[in-house]
């Protein structure tokens, strides 16, 4: 096993993760302000556009394990700032993109970029802060992703307003190229508790091929090759898993599924819950700018409450899961969580902003109580030589969930709206698709609360 002794100060780990865990989803919520004005200007079915969105998550969701484990063999720090390289390319690419075809393309990239960082920042924290201090960090983390969640919307809607949705993409590269410079002057030392080991080419290629078949099968359902293509990834991902536990060294230890029930339980948690909550921004942010005629300015503005609500949170459920079980935190938000998506569920056409602004309030409040206190015990319950893989595999959850939910929401828009965009005249059915795709999220989250409670005690 190897680790380069860290002359780093913790809290300068801290600053750089934290800077991280603020890029990536701000960009993912600034653009989904800005999805109505890319569907404009590129005239995009609904099922089109929500493939901006899902190209990012399905590319992210590919090789966020395979680069967890890349990054334990030759090191979290390497792999990180090769990420952010990445991710700052492809947003500068991602602006100047002249059709919908180029800005998927480069959303892939994103997602590549943004796959090297999350799969790494996490693991450097756990690696370089003690037990006792984890909850607080991750809090603080958790807390700059909601920070990056809650400007998102309000800075996406007010650029996309008056500098054009491309803006939305420009602004990330000068924080890319802050955060870099930031590692490159700062952050010393290294971390590979796993290097020499061999890199499992076979598993990360099913793992892929895998998860594409079934994403690209979602958004053809309900017809029949959507049905078989869907088939055909779930089969893929029961193949990965019989290869891993066969294999010498794997990219993902399914072991840790098998024996681990507080790591199982707890990933298939995070799960259900970003898988039902997800799409709920997309779908709003549609419902505003087309069923409630607002400007993106403004549709920012009362999508940016619930972030806002996990950003003031989140610390604190971190801290809370030191002293309380996690698994009672994380299972409290979960039950706040369905209840948000329960009221979501009788939204329509005459529903009060207000209303909105209330049901918002709800689900960031049970976000922040699952999150933090749920990724502390994913990470608490392996060694430090899985840190990276564990890392991974919670981004993994988060990201194939998000996919997952945006996959759901793909699927009723295809049974219910087809190739047309959301003019006018069927507004109707636009609503009956948000009603059934949150009927769908609000049963999987009252179910995670059981899979939530069913992962053992922590400590």
């Amino acid at each position: 096993m190897y680790a380069v002794s860290n002359p780093t100060p913790k809290n300068v780990v801290l600053l750089v993760a934290t800077m991280s865990s603020f890029l990536t989803p701000f960009m993912g919520s600034s653009i989904n302000i800005a999805l109505p004005s890319i569907g404009d200007e590129f005239s995009l079915s609904a099922v089109t556009l929500s493939w901006v969105a899902t190209s990012y998550l399905l590319a992210a969701a590919m090789f966020l394990v395979p680069f967890g484990r890349i990054a334990d063999i030759h090191g979290r720090k390497l792999v990180f700032l090769l990420g952010m390289c990445v991710f700052t390319l492809a947003s500068l690419l991602s602006g100047f993109a002249t059709s919908a075809t180029q800005l998927i393309v480069f959303r892939v990239i994103h997602g590549i970029g943004s796959a090297m960082i999350f799969g790494t920042a996490v693991a450097i924290l756990m690696s370089v802060f003690p037990p006792g201090e984890r909850g607080r960090v991750l809090g603080i983390s958790v807390a700059a992703v909601y920070l990056g969640l809650s400007l998102g919307p309000f800075l996406g809607g007010i650029l996309t307003e008056h500098l054009t949705w491309r803006s939305v993409f420009f602004v990330n590269v000068p924080l890319g190229l802050i955060v870099i410079a930031f590692v490159l002057w700062k952050l010393r030392g290294e971390w590979a508790e796993a290097r020499g080991e061999r890199f499992d080419f076979v598993g990360s290629a099913i793992w892929g091929v895998a998860l594409a078949l079934l994403m690209y099968g979602f958004s053809k359902l309900p017809g029949l090759p959507g049905a078989g293509l869907t088939l055909i990834g779930v089969a893929g991902i029961v193949v990965f898993a019989i290869w891993e536990l066969r294999a010498e060294s794997p990219v993902l230890d399914m072991r840790l599924f098998r024996d681990n029930r507080v790591f199982a339980f707890s990933n298939l948690a995070a799960l259900i819950n970003y898988s039902a909550t997800f799409a709920v921004t997309f779908l709003l942010s549609l419902y505003l700018q087309k069923v409630k005629g607002l400007s993106p300015q403004y549709a920012g503005t009362i999508l940016v409450a619930q972030p806002v609500v996990m950003a003031f949170f989140s610390p604190f459920a971190g801290r809370l899961s030191d002293r309380i079980e996690p698994r009672l935190v994380a299972s409290l938000g979960m039950a706040l969580t369905t209840l948000g998506l329960f009221f979501l569920i009788f939204v329509n056409d005459e529903t009060t902003l207000p209303t909105i602004v209330a049901s918002l309030c709800i689900l960031g409040l049970g976000f922040a109580l699952f999150s933090s206190p749920n990724t502390n015990a994913v990470m608490s319950s392996v060694s430090r030589k899985f840190y990276g893989v564990a890392a991974g595999t919670v981004g993994t959850m988060r990201l194939t969930g998000q996919m997952l939910s945006m996959g759901v929401a793909t699927m009723v828009f295809a049974i219910y709206i087809g190739g047309l965009e959301i003019e006018p005249e069927i507004f109707p059915l636009f609503l009956i698709s948000m009603r059934t795709a949150l009927i769908i999220f609000a049963a999987a989250c009252f179910a995670g609360i059981f899979a939530s409670l069913a992962r053992g005690k922590v400590r």
